[in-house]
């Protein structure tokens, strides 16, 4: 298993969460909230498929990379785990990077909020992100889930109701 962008995303919302998706549990296919954020991904920019790469390094999969311009996009359904996104797209810079390609910058698109956000990589993001992976594999590695710990972002979470089911308030 190769730490992948969707684990560094999970690390910075939930712990719990990224537990049970590097184990196997995967709940995204009965979200109707996950699969919106696949139609706005997916149809919110049709001409990038002819216009721009995709690549796969690493056991990472960027969808839209600009190999003329280095500039890798993201499209995201709404802000409200910016940090995770920008942790995101840093990771795929700093793969990039790993692998002899350097310059990369990125930009993480709202199409339904019209907001852009620039991302680069600072050396300081390197030893940050090395940290990121030693407890990933921490986390996956344990022999327990992690704790339910109560976030605004639950009720929106495709595991919200597997984490919740019998628990009060």
């Amino acid at each position: 298993m190769h730490i992948n962008a969707t684990l560094i995303n999970l690390y910075h919302v939930c712990h719990r969460e990224l537990w049970l998706h590097a184990n196997g549990i995967r709940m995204e296919h009965t979200s109707d909230i996950v699969y919106e954020g696949k139609l706005i991904g997916e149809n919110s920019y049709p001409q990038r498929s002819e216009k721009y790469t995709e690549l796969e390094i690493d056991g990472v999969k960027i969808d839209f990379f600009d190999a003329r311009e280095k500039v890798i996009h993201e499209v995201k359904k709404s802000d409200k785990v910016e940090n995770a996104h920008v942790a995101q797209v840093k990771y795929y810079i700093y793969i990039l990077k790993r692998n002899g390609i350097e310059g990369v910058t990125g930009i993480i698109e709202y199409p339904k909020t019209r907001h852009r956000q620039f991302v680069e990589l600072t050396e300081d993001d390197i030893t940050e992100i090395q940290r990121w992976e030693t407890e990933i594999w921490q986390i996956i590695e344990s022999d327990q889930c992690p704790v339910l710990v109560k976030k605004t972002i639950c009720k929106s979470c495709s595991y919200f109701d597997f984490c919740w089911s019998g628990e009060e308030g």
